[in-house]
């Protein structure tokens, strides 16, 4: 009887476990609507969000959205560094700060430009130990368009390497950045995202890959005809 009871025990962890196996990939600390404020949707203010490779992560960051607080969030292989700046945006020029903190116990800077109603951000320099030459994809958050980073992986015969992209829904647009392990070349892609099939296309119109859930996946051929597998999580 004791035999019956404790493989009984065993069959339903084992049916436990199997489940908790098949659970979809969820982002708990990913927004579900934007957190920026309408008020800054034609300005520098506001939220940005956006992916680096060099090695890999994300980045957020906060310029008076809501308060007076100027912060950016770069997180890279799973280590968060916490940013400020004390530049505080002026109306009708464009914006230009250089964000410092500490990353491992080093100090660490990266300098943010964006353009007059927070057109064209990027990161026009950065200073990380242990990942030069960082390339980022950024986006301007508005009221009505949330963004999404999405980190991965592709590969191919013979190669493997860092597949990272950001997304906005709302102006159906991504853009992302691969990287070969070991490799230093960095390629920066674009395309547009069908809000319908939750499809990822490249400038010429091929499909590169499908969000479902938090979950990006897909496999496309090359210009040189080569079979590419694409991987990713969202994580911001």
């Amino acid at each position: 009887m004791k035999k019956i009871i404790v493989l009984a025990i065993f069959g339903l962890l084992m049916l436990s476990c199997s489940k908790n196996d098949t659970e979809p990939y969820t982002c708990a600390t990913c927004a579900s609507a934007p957190e920026a404020l309408p008020a800054n949707d034609g300005s520098a203010k506001g939220i940005y969000k956006g992916v680096v490779v060099g090695s890999t992560g994300t980045i957020s960051i906060n310029i008076q959205n809501g308060s007076n607080t100027i912060t950016a969030t770069l997180v890279l292989d799973g280590v968060t560094a916490l940013l400020t700046s004390t530049v505080t945006p002026v109306d009708g020029q464009d914006y230009v700060a250089p964000f410092t903190g500490t990353f491992n116990g080093s100090p660490v800077s990266i300098t943010f430009a964006v353009g007059l109603s927070g057109l064209t951000p990027t990161v026009t320099s950065s200073d990380i130990p242990g990942h030069p030459n960082a390339t980022f994809q950024i986006y301007k958050e508005t009221s009505t368009s949330l963004i999404e980073a999405y980190m991965g992986t592709y590969s191919k015969t013979g190669e493997t390497g860092v597949f990272n992209i950001v997304l906005s829904r709302g102006l159906s647009k991504w853009s992302g950045v691969a990287k070969k392990d070991g490799g230093t070349v960095v390629d920066e892609i674009n395309g547009t995202f069908n809000n319908a099939t939750n499809q990822i296309i490249d400038e010429n119109t091929t499909v590169l890959g499908t969000i479902s859930g938090y979950v990006l996946t897909g496999s496309f051929l090359n210009s040189d005809n080569e079979t590419i597998t694409i991987n990713g999580v969202r994580t911001l």
